[in-house]
């Protein structure tokens, strides 16, 4: 189909786009997205809640391409942003160079999941036609220097998802993330027999120390999850988050929105004192992987926070036979809790040359670092020598 054909179309809000059109472009299995950050309820609720709209930062320009026949055929979640804040790829010094250089930054065009580094597609065209995702990239090009915006962003998209879009002239950058690999295991002592004496040792011991008060966790997913659940995860995740970054990003709505729309996506884990909830983490599930977001706690427990987001995420995906944990951005930490080493991909397009050849000359320096980095960590992995779970 020849490309004139193409029919491409801004969205300023999310809700402009039926959830029906907008999942039947998106990975799925069995009806459901294979990436639950993708679903449209997800994008929705950070819309109604008032999270990701226009007044903090982030208003919607989603595109969608339509064939002649007016059918809708492929789709690029995107956002023109007033700032860089959560999205877990750094972009301040770029910002600080054009400024500094004369020009402006902002306002530029990110597509992404907010708040959420987790790698999914981007370009989201169910017949993987060539033609179709050189559209969705043309029309994020056109619509940036319509609206005066610097540079076009496409944060954690597969590995070959990248390299199709640097070959349109975009500019790839790697990052490092930590996923754990479930190798077939039957129980976490099979996993734990894959690392070495000494890390095994370490990580009964945490395990138990975490909950060596008589504390105890509870899974919560579906229809068990309740509004007083997500009030007490949101006093953790609200505390924790105004330590850390100062403001969270996601509000209480947010939440109960989730809670009418994905609840069964979703695995809410509770640590309890008795009947008193302390603590939290939530996770998303994928067709074959669970994702690690947020979490918190109203007390200091020693290694808490280990056994919620990884020991029991990794317990979970044994159970559940799901192949791969990714528990968010950073944190080599979780090197020695089985986490290993995972690359992840953005792609820019920076409209201002100068600016353009000064990110290019950074990122294949930066790329050099990375895999230098990527290569000492693997030293470090916990795995008895010649183990590893991701083979």
């Amino acid at each position: 189909m020849p490309a004139n054909s193409y029919t491409a179309t801004i969205h300023a809000t999310t809700a402009a786009i039926p959830a029906a059109v907008w999942n039947s472009l998106v990975p799925s299995t069995g009806g459901k997205p294979d990436n639950p950050f993708l679903d449209h309820a997800f994008f929705l609720a950070l819309e109604q809640s008032g999270c990701a709209t226009g007044k903090t930062g982030w208003q919607a320009q989603h595109i969608t391409i339509d064939d002649a026949d007016g059918k809708p055929i492929g789709l690029m979640p995107l956002f023109l942003k007033s700032h860089s804040m959560g999205e877990y790829v750094f972009d301040h010094g770029w910002a600080n160079a054009l400024e500094r250089a004369g020009g402006h930054y902002y306002p530029k065009l990110q597509c992404s999941v907010p708040f959420t580094p987790a790698t999914a597609p981007k370009l989201l065209v169910p017949s993987g036609d060539a033609n179709i995702e050189a559209a969705l990239l043309s029309a994020a090009q056109q619509l940036a220097i319509q609206r005066d915006a610097s540079s076009v962003h496409a944060t954690f998209v597969p590995e070959a998802e990248a390299d199709l879009i640097e070959s349109d002239g975009w500019l790839k950058r790697v990052d490092t993330q930590f996923h754990w690999h479930n190798d077939g295991f039957a129980t976490f002592d099979d996993f734990l027999e894959t690392l070495s004496s000494r890390k095994r040792k370490t990580i009964r011991r945490e395990r138990r120390d975490a909950l060596a008060d008589g504390l105890t966790v509870k899974w919560l997913t579906g229809s068990d999850l309740m509004e007083h659940h997500w009030d007490a995860f949101y006093d953790f995740y609200e505390d924790t988050g105004a330590r850390k970054w100062g403001r969270p990003y996601l509000n209480r709505k947010f939440f109960s929105l989730l809670n009418q729309t994905m609840a069964d996506r979703i695995v809410l884990m509770l640590a309890y004192d008795g009947d008193t909830p302390i603590a939290g983490a939530i996770n998303f599930l994928g067709h074959d992987r669970i994702f690690g977001r947020n979490w918190g706690a109203i007390r200091e427990v020693p290694f808490l926070h280990f056994e919620l987001c990884y020991y029991q995420a990794i317990d979970f995906a044994i159970q559940h036979k799901l192949k791969v944990v990714e528990a968010g951005a950073q944190g080599e930490h979780k090197l020695a809790r089985g986490y290993a080493p995972a690359s992840t991909y953005s792609v820019h397009w920076i409209a201002h040359p100068g600016l353009r050849a000064a990110v290019a000359d950074f990122l294949e320096q930066e790329r050099v670092s990375v895999e230098h980095q990527q290569e000492m960590l693997e030293e470090y992995t916990p795995f008895r020598k010649g183990e590893r779970t991701d083979k």
